[in-house]
């Protein structure tokens, strides 16, 4: 018997990639969720070590932690966690402040 592959790890994470007419609808919802992937942080109360107030995150765009008034965000660890959804406000950046960002990395 052939061995046509082989089991290398677990898979992490999955894209789900479109073909057709579905391209444009998810370019176009691409654009808008860049424009929400970040928070500006109003309170840092039992966070102070991982938040700062004033300060832009950036969130991750997790289902589940909205289903439970949570966001996903990357704080001062460089990690990403769970946050009360109440401890930000979600800006509009410009598409020249992402790229800003992006550099920044």
């Amino acid at each position: 018997m052939v061995k046509d592959f082989e089991i290398i790890g677990e898979i992490a994470s999955t894209e789900t990639i479109a073909v057709g007419s579905s391209i444009r609808i998810i370019k176009s919802m691409s654009r808008q969720s860049n424009r929400q992937n970040y928070v500006l942080c109003v309170n840092n109360e039992k966070y102070s070590a991982s938040l700062e107030v004033r300060k832009i995150y950036q969130r991750i765009a997790d289902q589940q932690a909205e289903a439970h008034t949570q966001i996903r965000v990357i704080d001062e660890s460089g990690e990403d966690y769970f946050y009360c959804q109440e401890l930000f406000l979600s800006i509009e950046v410009p598409e020249e402040a992402t790229r800003a960002f992006a550099r920044g990395r």
